[in-house]
Protein backbone atom coordinates (compact mmCIF):
# COMPACT_ATOMS: atom_id res chain seq x y z
CA UNK A 1 0.00 0.00 0.00
CA UNK A 2 1.26 3.46 -0.89
CA UNK A 3 1.04 6.51 1.34
CA UNK A 4 0.17 9.41 -0.93
CA UNK A 5 1.79 12.27 0.94
CA UNK A 6 4.49 14.78 0.14
CA UNK A 7 5.70 18.16 1.28
CA UNK A 8 3.08 20.65 -0.03
CA UNK A 9 5.81 23.20 -0.72
CA UNK A 10 7.15 20.89 -3.45
CA UNK A 11 3.90 21.46 -5.37
CA UNK A 12 4.37 25.22 -5.45
CA UNK A 13 5.91 26.97 -8.42
CA UNK A 14 9.22 28.63 -7.63
CA UNK A 15 10.17 32.09 -8.86
CA UNK A 16 12.62 30.55 -11.33
CA UNK A 17 9.87 28.39 -12.81
CA UNK A 18 7.52 31.35 -13.06
CA UNK A 19 10.15 33.28 -14.97
CA UNK A 20 10.78 30.28 -17.22
CA UNK A 21 7.05 30.08 -17.94
CA UNK A 22 6.87 33.77 -18.88
CA UNK A 23 9.84 33.55 -21.25
CA UNK A 24 8.56 30.38 -22.88
CA UNK A 25 5.05 31.71 -23.32
CA UNK A 26 6.36 34.81 -25.05
CA UNK A 27 8.53 32.79 -27.42
CA UNK A 28 5.79 30.30 -28.23
CA UNK A 29 3.24 33.08 -28.71
CA UNK A 30 5.55 34.49 -31.35
CA UNK A 31 6.36 31.20 -33.10
CA UNK A 32 3.48 28.77 -32.47
CA UNK A 33 0.24 30.48 -33.34
CA UNK A 34 -2.46 28.24 -34.89
CA UNK A 35 -1.33 28.90 -38.46
CA UNK A 36 2.34 28.43 -37.61
CA UNK A 37 1.55 25.11 -35.93
CA UNK A 38 -0.32 23.92 -39.03
CA UNK A 39 2.61 24.86 -41.25
CA UNK A 40 5.16 23.19 -38.98
CA UNK A 41 3.13 20.00 -38.71
CA UNK A 42 2.67 19.86 -42.49
CA UNK A 43 6.37 20.42 -43.20
CA UNK A 44 8.79 17.63 -44.19
CA UNK A 45 10.21 17.26 -40.68
CA UNK A 46 6.97 17.85 -38.75
CA UNK A 47 8.36 20.68 -36.64
CA UNK A 48 10.29 23.92 -37.05
CA UNK A 49 14.00 23.18 -36.79
CA UNK A 50 14.77 26.85 -36.16
CA UNK A 51 12.37 26.89 -33.20
CA UNK A 52 13.96 23.70 -31.89
CA UNK A 53 17.35 25.41 -32.02
CA UNK A 54 15.98 28.53 -30.33
CA UNK A 55 14.49 26.45 -27.52
CA UNK A 56 17.94 24.94 -26.99
CA UNK A 57 20.08 28.01 -27.58
CA UNK A 58 18.04 30.83 -26.06
CA UNK A 59 16.29 29.06 -23.19
CA UNK A 60 17.99 25.70 -22.83
CA UNK A 61 14.76 23.70 -22.67
CA UNK A 62 16.26 20.42 -23.87
CA UNK A 63 19.02 20.66 -21.25
CA UNK A 64 16.81 21.37 -18.25
CA UNK A 65 16.61 17.83 -16.87
CA UNK A 66 19.99 16.61 -18.16
CA UNK A 67 22.75 16.41 -15.52
CA UNK A 68 25.57 18.93 -15.86
CA UNK A 69 28.17 16.20 -16.34
CA UNK A 70 26.44 15.30 -19.61
CA UNK A 71 26.16 18.83 -20.93
CA UNK A 72 22.84 19.71 -19.31
CA UNK A 73 21.65 22.41 -16.94
CA UNK A 74 21.32 20.06 -13.98
CA UNK A 75 17.77 20.99 -12.98
CA UNK A 76 14.98 18.51 -12.32
CA UNK A 77 11.89 17.30 -14.13
CA UNK A 78 9.94 20.03 -12.32
CA UNK A 79 11.52 22.64 -14.60
CA UNK A 80 11.03 20.49 -17.69
CA UNK A 81 7.35 20.09 -16.77
CA UNK A 82 6.91 23.86 -17.10
CA UNK A 83 8.21 23.67 -20.66
CA UNK A 84 5.98 20.69 -21.45
CA UNK A 85 2.91 22.50 -20.12
CA UNK A 86 3.66 25.58 -22.21
CA UNK A 87 4.36 23.60 -25.40
CA UNK A 88 1.19 21.60 -24.78
CA UNK A 89 -0.71 24.84 -24.43
CA UNK A 90 0.06 25.80 -28.05
CA UNK A 91 0.41 22.26 -29.51
CA UNK A 92 4.05 22.92 -30.37
CA UNK A 93 5.09 20.02 -32.65
CA UNK A 94 8.71 20.01 -31.39
CA UNK A 95 9.67 16.45 -30.31
CA UNK A 96 10.30 17.20 -26.64
CA UNK A 97 8.38 14.15 -25.46
CA UNK A 98 10.27 11.50 -27.46
CA UNK A 99 13.67 13.19 -27.36
CA UNK A 100 14.04 14.71 -23.91
CA UNK A 101 11.60 12.66 -21.84
CA UNK A 102 11.57 9.16 -23.33
CA UNK A 103 15.03 8.86 -24.88
CA UNK A 104 16.70 11.07 -22.28
CA UNK A 105 15.25 9.13 -19.35
CA UNK A 106 16.08 5.83 -21.02
CA UNK A 107 19.74 6.77 -21.27
CA UNK A 108 19.87 8.03 -17.70
CA UNK A 109 18.06 5.02 -16.29
CA UNK A 110 20.30 2.60 -18.16
CA UNK A 111 23.32 3.48 -16.02
CA UNK A 112 25.46 3.27 -19.17
CA UNK A 113 27.81 6.20 -18.70
CA UNK A 114 29.43 5.71 -22.10
CA UNK A 115 26.05 5.93 -23.83
CA UNK A 116 25.08 8.97 -21.73
CA UNK A 117 28.34 10.75 -22.55
CA UNK A 118 27.90 10.00 -26.23
CA UNK A 119 24.30 11.06 -26.79
CA UNK A 120 23.01 13.20 -23.92
CA UNK A 121 25.14 16.27 -24.82
CA UNK A 122 23.55 16.27 -28.28
CA UNK A 123 20.07 16.07 -26.77
CA UNK A 124 20.92 18.89 -24.37
CA UNK A 125 22.24 21.28 -27.03
CA UNK A 126 19.48 20.53 -29.54
CA UNK A 127 21.72 19.00 -32.20
CA UNK A 128 20.24 15.51 -31.71
CA UNK A 129 16.66 14.28 -31.77
CA UNK A 130 15.88 10.84 -30.41
CA UNK A 131 13.04 8.46 -29.69
CA UNK A 132 12.29 5.00 -28.34
CA UNK A 133 10.88 1.93 -30.08
CA UNK A 134 9.48 -1.26 -28.65
CA UNK A 135 7.64 0.52 -25.84
CA UNK A 136 4.97 1.51 -25.11
CA UNK A 137 3.92 -0.43 -28.22
CA UNK A 138 5.39 -3.93 -28.32
CA UNK A 139 7.75 -4.35 -31.28
CA UNK A 140 8.82 -7.49 -33.08
CA UNK A 141 12.53 -6.67 -33.09
CA UNK A 142 15.38 -9.11 -32.51
CA UNK A 143 19.07 -8.42 -31.98
CA UNK A 144 21.83 -10.71 -33.18
CA UNK A 145 25.57 -10.51 -33.39
CA UNK A 146 26.82 -9.90 -36.90
CA UNK A 147 30.33 -9.82 -38.32
CA UNK A 148 30.75 -6.18 -37.31
CA UNK A 149 28.74 -6.22 -34.08
CA UNK A 150 25.08 -6.19 -33.10
CA UNK A 151 22.40 -5.80 -35.77
CA UNK A 152 18.63 -5.37 -35.46
CA UNK A 153 15.93 -7.12 -37.47
CA UNK A 154 12.17 -6.68 -37.33
CA UNK A 155 9.86 -3.72 -37.09
CA UNK A 156 8.38 -1.30 -34.59
CA UNK A 157 5.18 0.56 -35.36
CA UNK A 158 3.82 3.93 -34.24
CA UNK A 159 7.19 5.18 -33.08
CA UNK A 160 6.96 8.80 -31.93
CA UNK A 161 8.99 11.00 -34.29
CA UNK A 162 10.25 7.76 -35.77
CA UNK A 163 10.53 9.14 -39.30
CA UNK A 164 13.11 11.79 -38.53
CA UNK A 165 14.81 11.03 -35.19
CA UNK A 166 18.60 10.87 -35.32
CA UNK A 167 18.76 8.18 -32.63
CA UNK A 168 16.37 5.34 -31.87
CA UNK A 169 16.61 3.43 -28.58
CA UNK A 170 15.09 0.03 -29.23
CA UNK A 171 13.88 -2.70 -26.91
CA UNK A 172 14.84 -5.88 -28.76
CA UNK A 173 14.95 -9.59 -28.04
CA UNK A 174 18.56 -10.71 -27.76
CA UNK A 175 19.89 -14.24 -27.04
CA UNK A 176 20.17 -13.28 -23.35
CA UNK A 177 16.70 -11.73 -23.12
CA UNK A 178 15.20 -8.31 -23.81
CA UNK A 179 17.85 -5.61 -24.06
CA UNK A 180 18.06 -1.97 -25.05
CA UNK A 181 19.98 -0.99 -28.15
CA UNK A 182 20.87 2.32 -29.75
CA UNK A 183 20.49 2.64 -33.50
CA UNK A 184 21.54 5.68 -35.52
CA UNK A 185 19.65 5.18 -38.80
CA UNK A 186 21.81 7.65 -40.73
CA UNK A 187 25.06 7.04 -38.87
CA UNK A 188 28.13 7.80 -40.89
CA UNK A 189 26.68 10.77 -42.76
CA UNK A 190 26.75 13.33 -40.01
CA UNK A 191 23.71 12.31 -38.00
CA UNK A 192 23.52 14.00 -34.66
CA UNK A 193 26.87 15.73 -35.01
CA UNK A 194 25.64 19.14 -36.05
CA UNK A 195 28.41 19.10 -38.65
CA UNK A 196 26.23 19.35 -41.68
CA UNK A 197 23.19 18.07 -43.54
CA UNK A 198 22.83 14.33 -43.45
CA UNK A 199 21.42 12.03 -46.07
CA UNK A 200 17.74 11.45 -45.49
CA UNK A 201 17.59 14.43 -43.14
CA UNK A 202 16.01 17.85 -43.43
CA UNK A 203 17.84 21.09 -43.32
CA UNK A 204 16.97 23.86 -40.91
CA UNK A 205 14.64 25.25 -43.56
CA UNK A 206 12.59 22.07 -43.51
CA UNK A 207 13.68 20.76 -46.92
CA UNK A 208 14.31 17.06 -47.37
CA UNK A 209 17.76 16.36 -48.77
CA UNK A 210 17.81 12.61 -49.13
CA UNK A 211 15.88 9.36 -49.21
CA UNK A 212 15.23 8.98 -45.47
CA UNK A 213 15.95 5.24 -45.64
CA UNK A 214 18.90 5.44 -43.26
CA UNK A 215 22.16 3.63 -44.05
CA UNK A 216 22.96 3.40 -47.73
CA UNK A 217 21.95 -0.25 -47.96
CA UNK A 218 18.52 0.56 -46.52
CA UNK A 219 19.06 -1.24 -43.22
CA UNK A 220 16.57 1.05 -41.46
CA UNK A 221 13.45 2.02 -43.37
CA UNK A 222 11.11 4.58 -41.84
CA UNK A 223 7.58 5.11 -43.09
CA UNK A 224 5.35 7.90 -41.77
CA UNK A 225 2.00 6.76 -40.45
CA UNK A 226 -1.19 8.71 -40.99
CA UNK A 227 -2.34 9.42 -37.45
CA UNK A 228 -5.16 11.35 -35.83
CA UNK A 229 -2.91 14.05 -34.38
CA UNK A 230 -0.86 15.75 -37.09
CA UNK A 231 1.21 17.65 -34.50
CA UNK A 232 2.69 14.44 -33.04
CA UNK A 233 4.13 12.35 -35.84
CA UNK A 234 4.55 8.59 -35.68
CA UNK A 235 6.19 6.11 -38.00
CA UNK A 236 6.72 2.47 -38.83
CA UNK A 237 10.41 1.60 -38.48
CA UNK A 238 11.76 -1.51 -40.20
CA UNK A 239 15.17 -2.82 -39.18
CA UNK A 240 16.91 -4.92 -41.80
CA UNK A 241 20.23 -5.72 -40.26
CA UNK A 242 20.63 -2.18 -38.90
CA UNK A 243 23.84 -1.70 -36.89
CA UNK A 244 23.18 -1.10 -33.19
CA UNK A 245 25.00 -0.81 -29.91
CA UNK A 246 23.78 -2.24 -26.59
CA UNK A 247 22.75 0.25 -23.92
CA UNK A 248 22.99 -0.88 -20.32
CA UNK A 249 23.31 -4.43 -19.12
CA UNK A 250 21.31 -7.54 -19.94
CA UNK A 251 18.26 -7.98 -17.72
CA UNK A 252 17.74 -4.26 -17.12
CA UNK A 253 15.30 -3.54 -19.93
CA UNK A 254 12.01 -4.26 -18.10
CA UNK A 255 12.50 -1.95 -15.09
CA UNK A 256 14.01 0.76 -17.31
CA UNK A 257 11.07 0.67 -19.71
CA UNK A 258 8.57 0.73 -16.84
CA UNK A 259 10.24 3.75 -15.26
CA UNK A 260 10.48 5.59 -18.58
CA UNK A 261 6.81 4.96 -19.32
CA UNK A 262 5.88 6.52 -16.00
CA UNK A 263 8.03 9.52 -16.89
CA UNK A 264 6.19 9.72 -20.20
CA UNK A 265 2.83 9.65 -18.42
CA UNK A 266 3.86 12.49 -16.14
CA UNK A 267 5.11 14.51 -19.12
CA UNK A 268 1.88 13.89 -21.01
CA UNK A 269 -0.12 15.01 -17.97
CA UNK A 270 1.75 18.33 -17.96
CA UNK A 271 1.01 18.80 -21.66
CA UNK A 272 -2.67 18.07 -21.04
CA UNK A 273 -2.86 20.68 -18.30
CA UNK A 274 -1.46 23.24 -20.73
CA UNK A 275 -3.88 22.25 -23.49
CA UNK A 276 -6.86 22.29 -21.12
CA UNK A 277 -5.89 25.71 -19.80
CA UNK A 278 -5.71 27.07 -23.34
CA UNK A 279 -9.14 25.65 -24.15
CA UNK A 280 -10.68 27.25 -21.05
CA UNK A 281 -9.04 30.61 -21.77
CA UNK A 282 -10.18 30.56 -25.40
CA UNK A 283 -13.76 29.71 -24.43
CA UNK A 284 -13.86 32.41 -21.76
CA UNK A 285 -12.65 34.99 -24.25
CA UNK A 286 -15.29 33.92 -26.75
CA UNK A 287 -18.29 33.83 -24.40
CA UNK A 288 -17.41 37.28 -23.04
CA UNK A 289 -17.82 38.84 -26.48
CA UNK A 290 -20.30 36.62 -28.30
CA UNK A 291 -23.75 38.09 -27.77
CA UNK A 292 -27.16 36.49 -28.11
CA UNK A 293 -30.51 37.98 -27.15
CA UNK A 294 -28.74 41.23 -26.42
CA UNK A 295 -26.27 39.92 -23.84
CA UNK A 296 -22.95 37.98 -23.75
CA UNK A 297 -23.59 34.24 -23.83
CA UNK A 298 -21.23 33.87 -20.89
CA UNK A 299 -23.87 35.48 -18.70
CA UNK A 300 -26.30 32.58 -19.23
CA UNK A 301 -26.44 30.22 -16.29
CA UNK A 302 -26.07 27.06 -18.35
CA UNK A 303 -22.80 28.34 -19.82
CA UNK A 304 -21.55 29.41 -16.38
CA UNK A 305 -22.23 25.93 -15.00
CA UNK A 306 -20.34 24.23 -17.82
CA UNK A 307 -17.36 26.54 -17.42
CA UNK A 308 -17.37 26.02 -13.66
CA UNK A 309 -17.32 22.25 -14.15
CA UNK A 310 -14.41 22.63 -16.55
CA UNK A 311 -12.49 24.80 -14.11
CA UNK A 312 -12.96 22.24 -11.33
CA UNK A 313 -11.67 19.45 -13.58
CA UNK A 314 -8.73 21.58 -14.72
CA UNK A 315 -7.65 22.45 -11.19
CA UNK A 316 -7.91 18.81 -10.17
CA UNK A 317 -5.77 17.85 -13.16
CA UNK A 318 -3.27 20.58 -12.33
CA UNK A 319 -2.91 19.24 -8.78
CA UNK A 320 -2.51 15.64 -9.99
CA UNK A 321 0.10 16.75 -12.51
CA UNK A 322 2.02 18.77 -9.93
CA UNK A 323 2.06 15.85 -7.51
CA UNK A 324 3.25 13.40 -10.18
CA UNK A 325 5.92 15.88 -11.27
CA UNK A 326 7.15 16.23 -7.67
CA UNK A 327 7.30 12.44 -7.33
CA UNK A 328 9.30 12.08 -10.54
CA UNK A 329 11.64 14.95 -9.72
CA UNK A 330 12.22 13.60 -6.21
CA UNK A 331 12.46 9.92 -7.10
CA UNK A 332 9.64 8.98 -4.75
CA UNK A 333 8.41 5.39 -4.46
CA UNK A 334 4.78 6.38 -5.11
CA UNK A 335 5.58 7.56 -8.65
CA UNK A 336 3.65 4.69 -10.34
CA UNK A 337 0.49 5.62 -8.40
CA UNK A 338 1.00 9.34 -9.01
CA UNK A 339 1.70 8.82 -12.73
CA UNK A 340 -1.42 6.74 -13.33
CA UNK A 341 -3.56 9.07 -11.21
CA UNK A 342 -2.32 12.04 -13.24
CA UNK A 343 -2.99 10.15 -16.46
CA UNK A 344 -6.62 9.56 -15.46
CA UNK A 345 -7.25 13.08 -14.15
CA UNK A 346 -5.46 15.00 -16.90
CA UNK A 347 -6.72 13.01 -19.87
CA UNK A 348 -10.27 13.32 -18.53
CA UNK A 349 -9.94 17.06 -18.05
CA UNK A 350 -8.44 17.44 -21.52
CA UNK A 351 -11.28 15.48 -23.10
CA UNK A 352 -13.87 17.70 -21.38
CA UNK A 353 -11.95 20.89 -22.19
CA UNK A 354 -11.69 20.11 -25.89
CA UNK A 355 -15.35 19.12 -26.09
CA UNK A 356 -16.39 22.44 -24.54
CA UNK A 357 -13.89 24.25 -26.75
CA UNK A 358 -15.80 23.01 -29.79
CA UNK A 359 -19.35 23.19 -28.46
CA UNK A 360 -19.26 26.59 -26.77
CA UNK A 361 -17.82 28.13 -29.92
CA UNK A 362 -21.05 27.20 -31.68
CA UNK A 363 -21.12 26.92 -35.46
CA UNK A 364 -17.50 27.89 -35.97
CA UNK A 365 -16.09 25.52 -33.37
CA UNK A 366 -16.19 22.41 -35.54
CA UNK A 367 -14.84 23.98 -38.73
CA UNK A 368 -11.45 23.09 -40.19
CA UNK A 369 -10.35 26.73 -40.07
CA UNK A 370 -10.81 26.99 -36.31
CA UNK A 371 -7.98 25.53 -34.17
CA UNK A 372 -10.31 23.72 -31.76
CA UNK A 373 -10.21 20.48 -33.75
CA UNK A 374 -6.42 20.33 -33.42
CA UNK A 375 -6.82 20.16 -29.64
CA UNK A 376 -9.55 17.54 -29.98
CA UNK A 377 -7.19 15.45 -32.11
CA UNK A 378 -4.36 15.80 -29.60
CA UNK A 379 -6.62 14.88 -26.67
CA UNK A 380 -8.10 11.82 -28.38
CA UNK A 381 -4.77 10.55 -29.72
CA UNK A 382 -3.02 10.97 -26.37
CA UNK A 383 -5.70 9.08 -24.45
CA UNK A 384 -4.22 5.74 -25.48
CA UNK A 385 -0.58 6.73 -25.94
CA UNK A 386 0.67 5.30 -22.63
CA UNK A 387 -2.46 3.40 -21.64
CA UNK A 388 -6.11 4.39 -21.57
CA UNK A 389 -7.84 5.78 -18.51
CA UNK A 390 -9.43 2.38 -17.88
CA UNK A 391 -5.99 0.74 -18.09
CA UNK A 392 -4.70 3.16 -15.48
CA UNK A 393 -7.67 2.65 -13.17
CA UNK A 394 -7.05 -1.09 -13.28
CA UNK A 395 -3.36 -0.52 -12.63
CA UNK A 396 -4.16 1.75 -9.68
CA UNK A 397 -6.45 -0.89 -8.22
CA UNK A 398 -3.56 -3.33 -8.30
CA UNK A 399 -0.99 -0.91 -6.92
CA UNK A 400 -3.29 0.05 -4.06
CA UNK A 401 -4.01 -3.56 -3.19
CA UNK A 402 -7.57 -3.64 -4.48
CA UNK A 403 -6.85 -6.34 -7.09
CA UNK A 404 -4.02 -8.70 -7.80
CA UNK A 405 -2.77 -6.76 -10.81
CA UNK A 406 0.22 -4.45 -10.44
CA UNK A 407 1.67 -4.57 -13.94
CA UNK A 408 1.84 -1.68 -16.39
CA UNK A 409 -1.31 0.17 -17.36
CA UNK A 410 -0.93 -0.32 -21.08
CA UNK A 411 -1.44 -3.85 -22.29
CA UNK A 412 1.41 -3.19 -24.73
CA UNK A 413 3.93 -1.90 -22.24
CA UNK A 414 6.25 -4.85 -22.59
CA UNK A 415 7.40 -4.28 -19.00
CA UNK A 416 6.81 -6.52 -16.02
CA UNK A 417 7.12 -3.94 -13.25
CA UNK A 418 6.07 -0.37 -12.77
CA UNK A 419 7.75 0.99 -9.68
CA UNK A 420 11.09 1.82 -11.26
CA UNK A 421 12.61 1.36 -7.81
CA UNK A 422 15.72 -0.39 -9.03
CA UNK A 423 17.91 2.46 -10.22
CA UNK A 424 21.31 2.46 -11.86
CA UNK A 425 21.08 5.99 -13.17
CA UNK A 426 24.04 7.71 -14.77
CA UNK A 427 23.57 10.40 -12.15
CA UNK A 428 22.42 10.62 -8.58
CA UNK A 429 19.72 13.04 -9.75
CA UNK A 430 16.30 11.56 -10.42
CA UNK A 431 15.16 13.90 -13.16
Amino acid sequence: MFRLDTDPTLLLESEERRQLRVVLRELLKETCGPEEVRKQAAGPRGHDRLLWERLAGEIGVQALAVPEEFGGAGYTFAELAVALEETGRVLCPAPLLPTVVLAGHTLLRSGDRQACQRWLPGIADGSLTATVAGFPQVAQVTAERGAGGWVLRGEADFVLDGEGADLILVAAEAPDGTRLFACEPDHGTGAGTGAGTRTGARTGTGTRTGTGLGVGSGTCERVARRVLDPTRRQALVRFRGAPAEPVGEAGQAAPIMAAVLDAGRVALAAEHVGGSAHALDAVLEYVRHRTQFGRPIGSFQVVKHRLADLLVDLEGARSASAYATACLAGGRAELPVAASSAAVACSGAYRLATAEYVQLHGGIGFTWEHPAHLYVRRARADEALFGTADDHRLRLAGLLGLTGRTDGASRTDGASRTDGASRTDCSSRTD
